[in-house]
């Protein structure tokens, strides 16, 4: 089973050697960890991935790999915790129930959570009004509302909350990731043409030698332009939440642009830009960097690409303190129309299904924002944002 976890992992191009793995065998037989699945991914990863920039790619390739563990003899599908039960109460609501949930605006809402706050002495569950779980209150999590705050917990689902009380981390997209799919390979042709550029010169051989052959052995040098990307690129990728459904394509697309363009600046945001961009998320909470720096640091003739699904309240792009995770002072709607005056040339990549624009309201307020230079994230959508930043370059 075990040789066949090496290989899984190798295959999933995770650099593991072979006496790494020895390294494992060794710690099993000396029964360092108990006979616990959870145990057993701690001992592997320890043993088997140094750099932990691959923990995301060993996570997905260990669950890939025992994925069948859960239907193996001995596993106890009815000892499932109350609380579980509890938050399943959500998918209890019938249409007609959710129609009733009425969805109160961001000043009530807010309004009613501080007064939740002040009265509430206990815990609930599955209510309607008090902070709790499972429920069809605004406030809580696990449970449904169609405008509500969710605070701590798992999301129930729907996300249609429009703040969120927890400390929420995200991940750095792999820019090593090889091109899946021939798709994405069309469209890094289209941005490899939109990138070359005549610059400095460089030797000529071809012209070098027959130029020598003309003179009788007489070396003539012949120079060329040197065709280099001359593109300057800053791109902004939305991360977390619903994006984690994309993680894939914009991990192919970023590997893209970090090879064939010279001067690419990349930045996070979660949802909507506000007044903080960060580069690493794992410091993101450490290391943010101001989005006015931003502006005030790079040129005019920088391209501007957005990557994001641009799918979250309404209330996250035109209100201050919208935010889902934290109290803006601006909306993201100011920081938009900055970043589009600061760089006028500026496209936004949508990986959600074009088809569901229409029926997204926060979809088209960045729409009319970017002047309707939104784009699929498709091959016939990059070409036509490609294109979109050639004419105005």
């Amino acid at each position: 089973m075990l040789a066949g976890f090496l290989l899984h992992l190798r295959d999933a191009r995770l650099p593991v050697s072979t006496t790494e793995f020895l390294t494992l065998l060794g710690a099993l037989q000396a029964r360092v960890v108990g006979p616990s699945l959870d145990d057993f991914y701690i001992l592997a990863r320890a043993c088997l991935i140094k750099d932990e920039s691959l923990y995301d790619r060993f996570d997905q390739a260990f669950a890939t790999y025992f994925r069948e563990v859960e239907t193996l003899p001995g596993f106890d599908a009815g000892a499932v915790p109350e609380e579980w039960l509890q938050l399943a109460a959500r998918r209890h609501l019938s249409a007609a129930d959710r129609q009733k949930l009425e969805a109160l605006g961001w000043e009530r809402l807010m309004q009613q959570f501080r007064e939740r706050l002040a009265e509430q002495k206990e815990r609930h569950a599955g209510g309607s009004k008090w902070i709790g779980t499972g429920g069809s209150s605004p406030f809580g999590h696990g449970g449904y509302h169609p405008e509500g705050i969710r605070i701590g917990g798992e999301s129930g689902g729907n996300r249609t909350a429009v703040k969120v009380w927890e400390k929420r981390e995200f991940r750095n997209l792999d820019d090593s990731v090889e091109l899946g799919t021939r798709n994405i390979k069309v469209a890094l042709k289209r941005l490899r043409r939109f990138a070359r550029s005549g610059a400095a010169e460089e030797l000529d051989l071809e012209g070098t030698i027959a130029g020598t052959a003309r003179n009788a052995g007489t070396l003539d040098l012949q120079l060329r332009p040197e065709r280099h990307n001359a593109v300057k690129v800053l791109l902004f990728l939305d991360v977390g939440g619903s994006m984690d459904d994309h993680i894939q394509v914009c991990e192919e697309l970023f590997s893209a642009c970090r090879s064939e363009f010279k001067h690419l600046e990349h930045f996070y945001f979660h949802n909507c830009v506000y007044e903080n961009l960060w580069q690493d998320n794992r410091r993101r909470f450490d290391q943010r960097i101001a989005t006015s720096d931003v502006l005030h640091k790079y040129g005019s003739d920088y391209k501007l690409i957005f990557v994001g699904d641009a799918t979250m309240s309404p209330y996250e792009i035109l209100y201050p303190q919208g935010s889902v995770e934290h109290s803006n002072p601006e909306p993201g709607a100011a920081w938009i129309r900055r970043l589009t005056e600061a760089f006028p040339h500026a496209v936004w990549l949508n990986p959600e299904p074009q088809r569901r624009w229409e029926h997204t309201q926060s979809i088209q307020l960045l729409q009319d924002l970017l002047g309707r230079r939104m784009y699929p994230l498709t091959l016939a959508g990059l070409g036509e944002a490609m294109k979109q930043l050639s004419r105005s370059g």
